[in-house]
């Protein structure tokens, strides 16, 4: 008898210890990892919400930049961090689909991070060195075909999101560019501005001061709808290339072990940020549209985007064997993907196999949004 009481009491102690513990939480500054360089949107995002935390916690909120391998070197650092709410980490795109990329990772971005929350989406900008000679998208197809192989596009890194852009638009205009992969976005943009190289699919948050002060000229958005920091920009579908879709967002992890009273008190300060009450949140919000998002569509993008990667893979010919041994996503391989077709270059329709990623998946390259990405936009 006096075990059993014990044990309640204990457990009981647990129970009271964790709300007092996020009441208390921060006690000191928190580290927030950015997986990329200065300047770079995922260092612009990540700045925004580190001033606006830094007023809400009462403590600061300090950017740790660590760019290099597609992000990698930033989720390694989250995922090995101690689970107690100072240390977390900017989620990506590219560190979901790195799963994909890479055949040994020392981390899992479902099994190593708990979800905090989506905090934006947004989308890509196609943006060339002011003397190349085009002004439209059409313009730029044209000089690439009557030069191929002779333009160079830069990216943030191999397998990163805009190197992928890039292999997508490739792709489906049949043109050659030349990849020229940058350790990070920062670094890619200011080799543009200088004509080192001639062309980038940029993240829009990045790009647009170096467009706005004529630097950079933009020829058309990667979304589905216009951008509204850029209204007079064209999307690429708009602009001749059908099919050309390529998003992206931005989430805010924390190490898997975190009290789960801290995750919901992030949460909940995310979702003030988010609400556009500081002109920090409207500067974020105009950059990329706001996306407070709960912890079952965190984990469900992740694996959206892993899924993706595999497909793009897929129909370029190299076939993973599994995507991750503790992941929930599907395990894909030619076996696996009844759907799946040799050189299948088309987007599946609403009746094609839904089992696993086949059916959106099966197309030339990266991103196509299905009818479930836009049901959750919406």
């Amino acid at each position: 008898m006096g075990t059993r009481r014990a044990a309640g009491v204990f457990l009981l102690a647990g129970a009271t210890i964790a709300p007092l513990c996020a009441q208390t939480y921060p006690t000191k500054p928190v580290r927030l990892i950015a997986g990329s360089s200065p300047g770079s949107g995922v260092d612009i995002v990540a700045r925004i919400l580190a001033q606006q935390l830094t007023g809400q916690l009462g403590q600061q909120v300090v950017v740790d930049n660590r760019a290099g391998a597609g992000g990698n070197i930033g989720a390694e650092l989250g995922a090995k961090a101690a689970p107690d709410g100072y240390t977390l980490l900017i989620g990506t795109p590219s560190q979901a689909i790195n799963a994909a990329f890479y055949r040994k990772l020392s981390y899992d971005l479902t099994r190593d991070f708990a979800p905090v929350s989506q905090v934006t989406t947004g989308q890509y900008v196609i943006v060339v060195y002011p003397a190349l000679p085009v002004k439209s998208v059409n313009e730029l197809i044209a000089l690439a075909r009557a030069k191929p192989g002779q333009l160079n596009y830069a990216s943030a890194g191999a397998g990163n999101v805009t190197h992928l852009a890039g292999e997508l638009f490739k792709s489906l205009t049949r043109i050659n560019l030349v990849h020229v992969p940058y350790k990070g976005s920062g670094p890619a943009l200011t080799d543009l501005v200088g004509g080192q190289v001639q062309l980038m699919f940029s993240n829009l948050t990045s790009a647009v001061p170096q467009v706005k002060s004529g630097r950079l000229r933009a020829l058309a958005v990667t979304g589905e709808k216009r951008a509204a920091a850029v209204p007079e920009l064209p999307t690429v579908i708009e602009a001749g290339v059908p099919g050309y879709v390529v998003i992206s967002w931005f989430g805010m992890l924390a190490p898997a072990g975190t009290p789960r009273a801290i995750i919901t008190r992030l949460h909940r300060e995310l979702g003030q940020a988010m609400g556009g009450r500081r002109r920090g949140a409207r500067a974020a919000r105009r950059r990329g549209r706001g996306a407070h998002v709960d912890d079952a569509g965190a984990i469900r993008g992740v694996h959206q985007e892993r899924n993706r990667a595999v497909g793009a893979r897929r129909a370029r010919g190299r076939h993973p064997r599994r995507v991750s041994k503790s992941s929930k996503a599907v395990h894909l391989s030619r076996a696996k993907c009844a759907d799946w077709r040799p050189g299948r270059r088309r987007k599946a329709s609403e009746g094609d196999c839904r089992r696993g990623a086949c059916a959106t998946y099966c197309v030339p390259a990266y991103i196509i949004a299905d009818r479930s990405d836009k049901e959750e936009e919406g």
